[in-house]
């Protein structure tokens, strides 16, 4: 009988968390905030959910048992996420084929193609937003509040209107958005608990929306309340960016990787196209990890210290 071994590098750290209990945590901070935006939303916003977690669940078990051969790994409810995360990016106006197309997409393409959990690129879920949003602009830009259609506060202050919703309502979700991100204090409670769980770190939600206040601010582009209680950034901050596969590894990388997230935020809400700047500035900065983790790795006990023109190839 032969032993296997498997030979990795130092650290060989022992965690009591394990990738399903993980996954169960962000759905249990997720779920407030999705019946709070069913409620003022509607209840199609059910039908959207469901539909992106069915399908990104069935593309899963699809690409890994009948297209790879290789032992399916649904039950560590990660491609649940993947959905919830989808469904939470979409308005409750989304047509289901659309829904379907984007969870089929954000497993199959972004995720499967690459090898599965843990070896993609970029976060399957706000690349999926972003091929719909380019696909199908109209029907990822269609609001409604209670049946009643209406513009975001930010598609309002890129228009040039007045913004006209409450600090109330912004807090608590009775607005125009995405199905998941209207309700800032579920979602803020959340990432607290996440936090508080030690499932993800605060340096990144923390420094991602300091920078975007502060940055927008000075940009002139509007409100402190407006710009984070509004869009996506608090679901991006909290429960995307923080994603352990596409976020830097150290302390330092992490800040880095914020500050990028918040400044591209900033730019875009100011002077981009879109109204909103939370996806394309999270995958942005996906692809910059791995440089940001190349250059703020900790130096090896007892190694020289590099030299960044060395790595470079500088003089």
């Amino acid at each position: 009988m032969s032993t296997q071994l498997t030979v990795s590098t130092s650290p060989h750290v022992h965690s009591e968390f394990s990738t399903r209990g993980i996954m169960f945590s962000v759905i249990l901070a997720l779920l407030p905030a999705g019946i709070v935006g069913t409620y003022f939303l509607g209840l199609r916003s059910l039908a959207v959910i469901a539909t992106c977690i069915i399908a990104c669940v069935a593309s899963e078990w699809f690409w890994q048992k009948c297209v790879m051969k290789t032992k399916t790994t649904i039950g560590d409810l990660s491609a649940v996420v993947t959905g919830l995360l989808l469904a939470y990016n979409l308005p409750p106006t989304m047509p289901l084929w659309m829904a379907i197309c984007g969870s089929i997409f954000a497993i199959i393409v972004v995720k499967g193609f690459y090898g599965g959990l843990g070896c993609n690129i970029v976060n399957p879920a706000l690349a999926a937003r972003a091929m719909m949003l380019i696909s199908w602009p109209t029907a990822m830009t269609t609001w409604t509040v209670q049946g009643m259609s209406g513009a975001t506060p930010l598609a309002a202050m890129k228009a040039g209107n007045a913004v006209n919703v409450s600090c109330w309502d912004m807090l608590v979700g009775n607005m125009g958005g995405c199905i998941g991100e209207v309700s800032s204090v579920l979602l803020i409670l959340g990432g607290i608990y996440l936090i508080w769980e030690e499932v993800i770190s605060w340096r990144i939600p923390v420094v991602y929306i300091a920078t975007t206040a502060i940055l927008a601010a000075l940009f002139g582009h509007g409100g402190f309340m407006t710009e984070i209680f509004t869009g996506g950034l608090l679901i991006g901050a909290l429960f995307m960016a923080t994603d352990y596969t596409t976020s830097p590894m150290s302390a330092k990388g992490q800040y880095i990787y914020a500050f990028g997230c918040g400044l591209l935020t900033a730019l875009i809400r100011t002077w981009g196209g879109y109204p909103e700047g939370v996806s394309f500035s999270i995958l942005i900065m996906n692809i910059a990890v791995p440089l940001i983790d190349q250059y703020t790795a900790p130096r090896i006990l007892g190694a020289p210290k590099s030299n960044f023109f060395k790595r470079t190839g500088g003089k």
